[in-house]
């Protein structure tokens, strides 16, 4: 993904309750979007058999599950993901977590992402998890932790993107959810830009859910955010 193709920089989010539902809008959305995630509702409502499906018709999947338990068990786990063709996979970034992934992702394709702060999480939020460090000092933390770690990137904010592409410098992945057209609807997102916003600080590739699954027009939504993407790129 370093060298992304037009088509990779957008990643439609099947955040469904079930796989019928993700399917149908996978057919919906037809040649107009060949990434997608599945996250942590749909991967237990059948989603890694909606993954296999997927990848066997030539889709990449961007496997959501933000991975966070003791070494051996994130290692296997990664190392499953990998058997499967998974091409993106989270992991919370904390140092044990990031090396034990990279050590599962070893010798394969799979890339790996460590999870800087949810979207959703302010500097509030934090301190309320307990946390010393506000939203800035803990997602720079996480991406220099990630890039000592070895994985192949972050999954970050975009209003956050800029400064993780300069700590992670050109070769590393930064991916980012919490992208908003212009005029959608924000949701439970508090750290948002627009696509071509996320693309000028550095993003490799965004994550759109609902302002294109909840569009009367899915296809249309995504064809117009690779357009305004490949604007921005110009």
């Amino acid at each position: 993904m370093n060298q992304t193709a037009l088509s990779d920089r957008l990643i439609v989010a099947l955040d469904f309750p079930s796989v019928s539902a993700a399917e149908a809008m996978v057919w919906q959305l037809g040649d107009a979007v060949s990434f997608y995630k599945i996250g942590l509702e749909l991967t237990i409502a059948g989603g890694l058999d909606l993954a296999a499906d997927l990848i066997g018709a030539g889709k990449k999947v961007f496997l959501d599950l933000k991975l966070h338990d003791i070494g051996q068990t994130v290692e296997r786990a990664t190392a499953a993901a990998a058997e499967r063709g998974v091409t993106l996979l989270t992991v919370h970034a904390y140092p044990q977590t990031l090396a034990a992934a990279a050590r599962g992702a070893r010798g394969s394709a799979l890339k790996v992402l460590g999870v800087t702060v949810l979207t959703s999480y302010d500097a509030q939020d934090l301190s309320a998890a307990g946390y010393a460090y506000g939203v800035e000092d803990m997602v720079r933390r996480r991406a220099e932790q990630a890039r000592d770690a070895g994985v192949a990137g972050v999954i970050c904010a975009p209003t956050d993107a800029a400064m993780v592409r300069g700590l992670l410098g050109p070769d590393r992945l930064v991916v980012t959810p919490g992208v908003r057209p212009a005029g959608a609807d924000v949701g439970d997102q508090k750290r948002i830009a627009t696509p071509a916003d996320a693309m000028r600080a550095g993003a490799n590739a965004i994550v759109v859910g609902r302002p294109i699954t909840a569009a009367a027009d899915p296809a249309g939504v995504a064809q117009a955010i690779l357009a305004e993407i490949e604007g921005a790129l110009r």
